[in-house]
């Protein structure tokens, strides 16, 4: 079976954000994931992750304000103080959380900066905070994010995904790859997977176009469960998707998943 792993920031929003690592537990998920956990303090994440019982798999850093168009401030230059001290903040959080990933937002390409001079730009502070990450045990990730919905994201690609992964040459650096962000630009999002598996460290899914559940839209997750189980991929899958109705009506796709496995 999968390792199915919720991500709480759009999973279960009928309830407070902490109350959401049990719902989870509850609705069968082994492991959580969320965007910003830094609206809370680390004792109150950490608590709600000891009651539950449930891991935390997956933290983004900061993106800065987002309210103000901030996404992200890998790629930004002047914001190198700023981002230093994101990536110190999730580690932070890391120490008592316990996830061993990080995802590394990257921010939107500043204006009037090429995007060679952009990923120079984060190329640079992908290694400064690899090697502080490493230090403590941490993994950091990048993702590639469909210019439709995030337009003038730096990471927008998987092939350029690869070649700044390349590039960066980092131990504890690994792609994470979405199948959602993948499908909805460049397509072939099966195939995709197959060629960069060596290289992820997290996998997530949702439908395509409208980012609901797995089994709406476009994209048949049937074959794509089944490639990923027969590669030995070992992590976890993130389920980052917003439910039609309410996350617990929305949930049938993960029964059908296991009854077609024991089948």
């Amino acid at each position: 079976m999968l390792n199915l792993c919720a991500n709480i920031s759009m999973l279960f929003n009928e309830l407070p954000f902490l109350q959401r690592y049990q719902a989870a537990a509850d609705a069968g998920f082994v492991g959580v994931e969320c965007l910003f956990p830094y609206d809370f303090s680390i004792d109150e994440v950490s608590r709600a992750i000891r009651l539950s019982g449930i891991p935390q798999v997956l933290i983004n850093t900061s993106a800065g304000c987002w309210h103000r168009g901030d996404r992200g401030m890998a790629c930004d230059a002047r914001r190198r103080s700023e981002f230093e001290a994101s990536v110190r903040q999730a580690l932070q959080y890391v120490a008592a959380m316990g996830n061993p990933l990080v995802h590394v937002m990257a921010g939107l390409v500043p204006d009037g900066v090429s995007l060679d001079e952009a990923e120079a730009v984060y190329v640079n502070n992908l290694r400064w905070a690899a090697g502080v990450a490493k230090d403590a045990g941490v993994c950091l990730t990048m993702e590639a994010i469909n210019p439709i919905d995030m337009p003038n994201y730096l990471l927008s690609n998987q092939a350029q995904v690869l070649r700044l992964y390349t590039v960066i040459g980092a131990s504890n650096v690994g792609i994470q790859f979405d199948f959602f962000h993948c499908q909805k630009h460049e397509g072939n999002a099966l195939e995709q997977f197959k060629q960069l598996l060596p290289h992820i460290s997290h996998i997530q899914i949702a439908g395509v176009p409208e980012r609901h559940e797995p089994d709406t839209g476009v994209l048949d997750y049937a074959p794509v469960f089944h490639v990923i189980e027969a590669s030995g991929y070992s992590g976890y899958v993130g389920c980052e998707y917003r439910p039609k109705t309410t996350t617990l009506e929305g949930l049938g796709w993960m029964g059908a998943m296991r009854v077609a496995k024991r089948s």
